[in-house]
């Protein structure tokens, strides 16, 4: 049976990466939420009332690094069936006094950690079949008013969200896109995993610049520092951009081999001032603590003869107890000249967040 909806905007769930409860639960105004149920990659809140909180007033979902997506929640289906969950979803939408969403996103909570046996988040054969299905349905009950499901949303687009937490399970709930990750189904940047890449950097690259919005244009100049084997830098090439590479180990040939690519066999600290001159934009995803990287990129970016505008930064937290230093991390990125700084975690990335910088 379908649970009855909870009053308008009193209740939501969040997606995130296994492991990264704690540190999502950690960035939570307890003056606004009260955590409630959660399994794995999935947390649910109820807001506090506003008698007890002056800024429980607001109807914003909730933000932080850690979440990858949040929805305002009507409630949950169960069976073993998918007509069966499919009726029950028509009859909670009508319910729900929800008004016509514009398209469905669906998709299933992480089976694993991100990296774990080669798992990525994004959709599967299985949740895009129920996915189709469901969107198909809906529309023709004129329940949603596109019959595509999982299509990149507008800005201002409802978006029905349908999250598979078990197979037999859903929450269903929804949110109004605002920002570029609100687009994605399930926060994650859709991408062709079948497409030959050298690494998964190459992935984590593209999600990293559609989630900062930088304007990289064809022939800027763009240094990477931790660039082997040449992922990210494969992207970065496919952008049409002036690409060099940092890193002691060996690059892939087919980057070795492009016209716009050079390689500097060093590491990045070890590199003359000079070649850093022409860059506006820095990337560095190197394996080494945050400290470390912060140290490298400070001494390149308030060098004299440097002139970056933007960066994306890879901080690895080699456990999730580390996330309590972000705020200090970030200060510090400020103090360099970086007014607009903001991090995530990327739903390619392991326990790791991206940094992006401009100034």
């Amino acid at each position: 049976m379908t649970n009855q909806p909870p009053a308008p905007n009193s209740f939501c769930f969040l997606c995130c990466q296994q492991g990264s409860e704690p540190a999502l639960k950690a960035e939570l105004d307890d003056r606004k939420w009260r955590l409630a149920f959660s399994r794995p990659g999935f947390v649910t809140l109820k807001k506090v009332p506003a008698a007890n909180s002056a800024a429980a007033s607001d109807d914003a979902l909730p933000e932080g690094i850690f979440i990858r997506t949040a929805s305002w929640s009507i409630g949950k289906v169960a069976g073993e069936e998918s007509d069966q969950l499919a009726s029950q979803l028509s009859e909670l939408l009508r319910s729900s006094n929800l008004p016509k969403p514009d398209l469905l996103h669906l998709w299933g909570r992480d089976r694993l950690p991100v990296g774990e046996r080669g798992f990525m988040p994004g959709n599967e054969p299985l949740t895009e079949a129920v996915a189709d299905f469901l969107a198909a349905n809906l529309h023709q009950q004129e329940l949603i008013a596109s019959p595509m499901a999982n299509q990149i949303a507008r800005p201002g687009d409802r978006v029905l969200d349908v999250v598979m937490v078990e197979s037999n399970q859903w929450w269903i709930g929804w949110h109004e896109v605002v920002s570029a990750v609100d687009r994605w189904p399930g926060g994650t940047f859709p991408m062709n995993r079948d497409r030959e890449v050298i690494s998964r950097a190459y992935y984590k690259t593209s999600e990293a610049i559609a989630w900062s919005g930088f304007q990289l244009h064809e022939g800027d100049q763009v240094i990477e520092i931790g660039s082997a084997p040449g992922g990210s830098v494969q992207r970065l090439l496919e952008l049409g951009m002036q690409v060099s590479g940092i890193d002691p180990a060996e690059m892939d040939d087919s980057i070795m081999e492009h016209k716009n690519y050079r390689h500097f066999r060093a590491r990045g600290g070890d590199i003359k001032r000079h070649h850093y001159s022409k860059s506006r934009w820095l990337l560095v995803d190197s394996n080494v603590k945050p400290e470390k990287t912060l140290t490298t990129v400070e001494n390149i970016v308030q060098h004299r003869d440097t002139s970056i505008v933007g960066m994306l930064l890879t901080l690895k937290l080699s456990s999730y107890e580390r996330a309590a230093d972000i705020p200090i991390w970030l200060d510090q990125i400020r103090s360099w000249g970086y007014s607009n700084v903001r991090a995530r975690q990327l739903a390619t990335g392991r326990t790791e967040i991206c940094v992006a910088a401009t100034v």
